[in-house]
Order: C-alpha cells, then structure tokens, then sequence
C-alpha cells in the first residue's frame, strides 16, 4: 500500500462524531456497502416488528438489509398467524420505501446438522421453500437465483466443541453451487475455523448480526460497540451488483473492531482508509514528522515492521477511527520520502495471519 502526503500540514484532531453511523471509504473501482444479511423479527423468533429493523437499519447507516425469517421455526404463529412467509419482507420494504436502505428478500434454512442453518437471499419466493427433504431446499432456493451461506457453523447447540466442520453434505452442496458463501462472524462469535473452509473453498466470507432482540441493547451501541457486518465492494449501488460482489466473493467482516476477508479486499479497504495528511522535518532535526488521518471506523493496530523506530512509539502504533495521529519517525538523515511497512493487527486474511501494508511520505 502507497500513500503520499498532500502539502499542507494540518492540526491534529480527533474527528470521530459520537453517533451509530458505520462508515468505511470506498476501495478504487467500487463502492463499499455496508450490510447485515441476517436478522429476524416476530415473523419468526424475533422481538420486534419489520419496520423497528429498518429504523435500526438507518440508524447505524445499513446500506443492505436482508429479511431472513425462519422457514420452518415460528414460534410466534399462535399470536400471529401468517402463511405466507414473504410477509417480513413485505412489510419491511414498504417501511424502507423513499430511502436510500436496499432491503433483500430472504428466508433461513432451519434445520439439524447436517446441514444445518443457512440464508438463501435475493430469493423469488419464500413460500416455495417449505419442503421436507432439505437437500430440495437448497436446489430450489439455487434455481431462483439466490445467494445461499452457511450460518454460524460454529453455534454449540449443533457443535458443541464450537469448531466449524465441513461435511459431506457441505461439500456436495458446494460442488452444486448450492452454498456460496459462510459466516465467519454470527451475532457475538468469530470462527477462524469458518474462515478457513471459506479460504480453502472460495466461499464468501460473512459478518451478521443475526438480531433477534434490539440492536442497542445487543451491541451495548450506547458505549461504543457496533452491530456485526458485511462489507459488500459492489460495482453500483443497486441489488444486481450486491448480488454480483456477493458470488464474486468481494466481502470483508467488520466485528468487535476487527476486520476480516481475504487479502485482496481488506488491504484495499485498509489503504483506502488511510492517508498522510502532512509530512516535515523539526527543525534541523532528522526526526521525520507526520499526520496520518484514519477516515474508517475502525482502530487500526499497527505493528512495525520496517527498520526505522519512533520517536513518539514503540513498535506498535493505533490509528483512531475517524481522527488523525502524528508520528515521528527517526529516519537518521533526510530523506525525501520514507516508506514504513506494518502489519495490522486487526486485520485478519487468514486464520493467525494479518495484512501487512506499505506506507509511502512524501516529504513537503
């Protein structure tokens, strides 16, 4: 990762504005939307009406929303009655109507392991998947088109040691094209054992939510947590490029300040977020100082890996989300430009391994 320094040096502030809004830049070539594809409401296990997740949704600035009721689970239907399972959906879409959240038609899987759970979105019809044998589910759902992902492979209550395991049924649904994608992160929990069947498999990697009660309670929102999401990098705005970044498999995972993907999609969202404002030398000294502005929502943790140390810092240096940080660097003659390299702690590419990014500053 390169990045140059603009010409003018500028204030060191802390920028982060106290409010739910999840923001990350756009990568070069794509625009970074950010969703939760796994929620539920009274329509299945859920606490709440569709419209309280769509407010929820605008709140924390959602681009993507999925409606993924049960199938086969519903718990409320002596109090509300509904044979039509597209009626989530329904509701929730007209309550988005006239604004900018994109809401996704979808339904969960409910079943034992094998296979398990699963979401099938941008489906055609909910009511056409309530079939007994559960392999016919997934063929149906992959002959309307939909995106299909294996939900949290690691829940103790259908793996009680919490490892995610591949099974032969996964594999042949794989093979079928019948299963795309699988969470790494589900509600409260990360899985580097999902993250690697997703690597080993070309699944896309996915963050969710999976909100049955409130969001702000949740998520503790009030003291700073984040609901977890999917980062989509979608060539437009619009439900067929969603779709389209979704297969091709350009996701990354923001949870509990962590960011999770492959190499080729969290480095590019990692340099996308970080820019060196300002860059000069104090005084006559050969002690190189620079602004560095984080313009994510993330803490990005930075390990040094190159040969210069800090005036200011040890080896580990913390970009605050959404503010700007002034380093020193001890480059022991003047130098036009300085090129650092770090690992980032926080973000993960494979399990126990994290992006390494190159910083260039360009003295002023």
């Amino acid at each position: 990762m390169f990045l140059s320094a603009c010409p003018a040096m500028a204030q060191l502030e802390h920028s982060h504005l106290d409010n739910r809004n999840i923001s990350f830049p756009d990568v070069p070539g794509h625009v970074t939307l950010v969703a939760d594809l796994h929620i539920h409401t009274v329509f299945s296990d859920g606490s709440v009406w569709p419209n309280i997740r769509i407010q929820e949704g605008q709140k924390d600035g959602l681009d993507v929303i999925s409606m993924t009721e049960h199938l086969e689970y519903q718990p409320h239907e002596e109090d509300i009655p509904h044979p039509d399972r597209n009626r989530s959906y329904e509701i929730a879409s007209k309550s988005a109507k006239g604004s900018e959240l994109i809401v996704v038609k979808g339904s969960e899987i409910t079943r034992d392991m094998p296979p398990g759970h699963a979401n099938a979105i941008f489906i055609e019809d909910a009511n056409k998947l309530l079939l007994d044998d559960p392999e016919a589910v997934f063929a149906e759902a992959h002959r309307q088109g939909a995106f299909i992902f294996w939900n949290h492979p690691n829940w103790i209550a259908q793996k009680s040691d919490g490892m995610a395991t591949l099974t032969r049924i996964h594999k042949k649904l794989i093979k079928a094209g019948q299963l795309n994608g699988i969470e790494v992160v589900n509600e409260m929990t990360y899985s580097k054992e999902a993250l690697k069947i997703a690597l080993d498999n070309d699944l896309t990697i996915i963050g969710t939510s999976d909100i049955h009660g409130l969001v702000d309670w949740q998520f503790d929102l009030e003291n700073g947590g984040h609901r977890p999401v999917t980062l989509v990098l979608a060539k437009q705005r619009t439900q067929e490029s969603i779709k389209e970044a979704l297969f091709a498999g350009r996701t990354a995972v923001w949870f509990n300040d962590m960011l999770i993907g492959k190499k080729e999609n969290v480095i590019p969202l990692v340099q996308a977020s970080i820019q060196v404002e300002a860059a000069s030398y104090i005084g006559d000294s050969q002690v190189l100082r620079a602004v560095v502005v984080n313009n994510s929502d993330a803490n990005y943790i930075l390990f040094n890996k190159s040969d210069y140390s800090f005036h200011r810092h040890d080896n580990v240096i913390v970009l605050e989300a959404q503010s700007k940080t002034e380093i020193e660097v001890k480059s022991l003659q003047y130098e036009e430009q300085v090129e650092l390299e770090f690992e980032v702690l926080n973000a993960v590419i494979a399990p126990d391994k994290y992006a390494n990014i190159k910083i260039q500053i360009q003295v002023d």
